[in-house]
């Protein structure tokens, strides 16, 4: 594979900054790849790019995870309904909610709320880097 310039790879750091942290704040809304670029003035396939080669994800991964993590937060409180959790983090469907912890964290919501009091090791090393 060939030496990417500085420029490039400057040009991609910042785009996977910028739309991290749209991502990180916007979480909980519809967000797709093509609104992400077009908000960071980018191409979808140069954005794509940037998840690959500087966040060594995509885009998809990146948001589940952060979704994920937030959903695990909230699980610790018990005030909060797991069908409230799933519509905080952007889940309309709380059975679709359900699938997604159970395949990112390895055990159901309510299972995770029951057994770690708001700590699990599927959470251990993936914390938010934004």
């Amino acid at each position: 594979m060939p030496t990417q310039r500085p420029a490039t790879i400057q040009l991609r750091s910042s785009l996977y900054e910028d739309a991290t942290a749209i991502v990180a704040r916007e979480y909980a809304s519809e967000l797709s790849l093509d609104d992400i670029a077009r908000r960071v003035a980018s191409s979808r396939r140069q954005l794509q790019r940037a998840f690959a080669e500087i966040g060594h994800t995509t885009f998809r991964d990146h948001l589940t995870r952060v979704r994920m993590e937030r959903a695990a937060e909230l699980l610790g409180r018990r005030s909060v309904t797991v069908r409230e959790v799933a519509h905080r983090v952007g889940y309309r469907q709380p059975a679709q909610f359900a699938k997604a912890f159970r395949r990112h964290a390895g055990v159901a919501p309510s299972d995770y709320r029951a057994h770690s009091n708001g700590h699990h090791p599927a959470f251990a090393d993936q914390r938010l880097a934004a």
